[in-house]
């Protein structure tokens, strides 16, 4: 079982940026591929950004693709995801997920707010 809890969300004007943070605990996350997904208000989760721990390689939905990045800190196993250039669109809830590539089990996080005000 990996616990994760999200912080950092907030309300930014457009143009601007910000940071949420995710910190995993019970389980050491060398199998796992981390990552953020977002929803917005009566629409699908939808896929953001991921981090195979491991490696560290990342990938990008190619709407935030140049705009936001995806970084671990192996110290403090945790996951972040640095937003700039916010537009309305990004607003949503972010939920942080961790993924084993061992056996495909999901975890997620409680989600944090983000709202992009124009």
């Amino acid at each position: 079982q990996v616990q994760l809890v999200e912080s950092g969300g907030g309300l930014v004007q457009a143009g601007g940026s910000l940071r949420v943070s995710c910190v995993a605990s019970g389980r050491t996350l060398s199998t796992y591929t981390m990552g953020w997904f977002r929803q917005a208000p009566g629409k699908e989760r939808e896929f953001v950004a991921t981090i195979n721990w491991s490696s560290g390689r990342t990938y990008y939905a190619d709407s935030v693709k140049g705009r936001f990045t995806i970084s671990r800190d192996n110290a403090k196993n945790a996951i972040y995801l640095q937003m700039n250039s916010l537009k309305p669109e990004d607003t949503a809830v972010y939920f942080c997920n961790g993924r084993n590539r061992l056996n495909s089990n999901d975890y997620w996080g409680q989600g944090t707010q983000v709202t992009v005000s124009s």
